[in-house]
């Protein structure tokens, strides 16, 4: 493909304008100055009415294939359902042009393949949504994690109990604890329809907690053993080629009252924490902060939790939740949500495309992710372990 010029804003048409979309990367699309909201593609005539009418599409349509042939477009943002990945992204690749699309990546195996294929045979910018990898938040925990583990440094005060303590193989190799605490209250009416989403949150929700596991300790995983009570409750471990562990416990019949995902590093006698990407906790690095915040996004309530992190997402959430129940509308609980990275990960994107920055989350990153989420389905359904080698 061409490498279009810096100097000009990236044109990207956005196929599929549910509700990610027009929450999250048609609104950012539209404030980067990097990029222009140029074709908005859906089935909906409201939706398309929305897009233009609301965030100033160019150009609004019912196909996606002419959106794709424009040669005005220069990117496709694929946010439809996973029912509909295939036929966009090899379009796309056939005319060259740089794909964001949507986890999970397929609902099959072999579309899966398919997809990676046809990916490495154009050679085109490729971004899978996940997002995680781009939050400010996960972004520096992974670099401290990572450094630590690769150049640990020890630590002065660890406490060594005996001189000779026998030397364990197993010495240093990290493990990591992903705690989700979701309400299934709030899913929409797709989920519970097997042929639209055969399996449920081990598929659609998974994959962006296993990513965040093979992303941090950048190490091949080779088993997984999942266990599951319908729907709602899932725990999964998956062993990783040095020994490390990840453990994911998937928590549906929580409360939007409090912070969704807690993810927990540990390795090398140091201990990394994430919660609710709103604040990084260090423990046993010397060099790394014990404790950094982050700001948080759409926040109706700056007077309150001024301090910030946890403790002040808490107070905000508190406030907007006697709001909501106040003037009976549960919507009103949203404020202060963490960055979850959805426009650092376009923008991230743009730098790729521009030859100015890494890749951000690639085919075959993607494929792991869902490799692995697939072999805990399989494991959960059968219960057994199941090696990645069978999936």
């Amino acid at each position: 493909m061409n490498v279009p010029s810096a100097a000009v804003p990236l044109r990207f048409a956005v196929i599929g304008c549910g509700s990610v979309a027009l929450a999250q990367h048609i609104p950012n699309i539209v404030k980067s100055p990097r990029m222009t909201l140029h074709t908005c593609v859906d089935l909906s005539d409201s939706v398309l009415a929305e897009c233009r009418d609301v965030y100033g599409a160019t150009h609004i349509r019912h196909d996606y294939e002419g959106a794709i042939a424009d040669p005005e477009v220069d990117v496709i943002c694929l946010c439809t359902t996973e029912k509909l990945r295939l036929p966009v992204i090899a379009l796309a690749a056939k005319e060259g042009k740089p794909v964001y699309v949507e986890k999970p990546l397929a609902t099959t195996l072999e579309e899966m393949r398919e997809i990676q294929r046809v990916v490495h045979a154009a050679n085109i910018p490729f971004c899978v949504g996940h997002n995680r990898r781009a939050s400010p938040a996960m972004v520096d925990a992974q670099r401290i994690f990572r450094r630590h583990m690769i150049h640990p440094q020890p630590c002065p005060w660890r406490w060594q109990r005996e001189s000779d303590l026998p030397r364990l193989a197993d010495d240093g190799v990290p493990s990591v604890s992903v705690r989700i605490n979701d309400d299934w209250h709030s899913w929409k009416g797709w989920v519970f329809d097997k042929t639209h989403a055969p399996y449920g949150p081990m598929l659609f929700e998974m994959t962006h907690f296993t990513d965040v596991c093979n992303w941090f300790l950048d190490d091949e995983p080779v088993e997984v053993t999942a266990v599951e009570t319908g729907m709602l409750n899932v725990a999964v471990i998956v062993r990783y080629q040095s020994g490390a562990l990840a453990t994911i416990v998937l928590a549906n019949n929580g409360t939007f009252g409090y912070c969704k995902e807690l993810y927990e590093f540990m390795g090398n006698g140091s201990y990394v924490a994430v919660d609710h990407m709103l604040e990084v906790r260090t423990a046993g690095i010397e060099d790394a902060p014990p404790r950094k915040t982050y700001p948080m996004v759409q926040d109706r309530h700056p007077q309150l939790g001024t301090e910030g992190g946890v403790s002040g997402w808490l107070e905000k959430k508190r406030a907007a939740c006697a709001e909501a129940a106040a003037y009976h509308d549960p919507r009103l609980q949203f404020t202060a949500e963490p960055d979850k990275g959805h426009a650092h990960a376009l923008e991230r994107f743009v730098d790729q495309i521009l030859g100015k920055g890494p890749e951000v989350c690639g085919v075959d990153a993607s494929v792991l992710a869902t490799r692995v989420s697939f072999a805990a389905i399989r494991s959960a359904h059968e219960k057994r372990p199941v090696p990645l080698s069978e999936i």
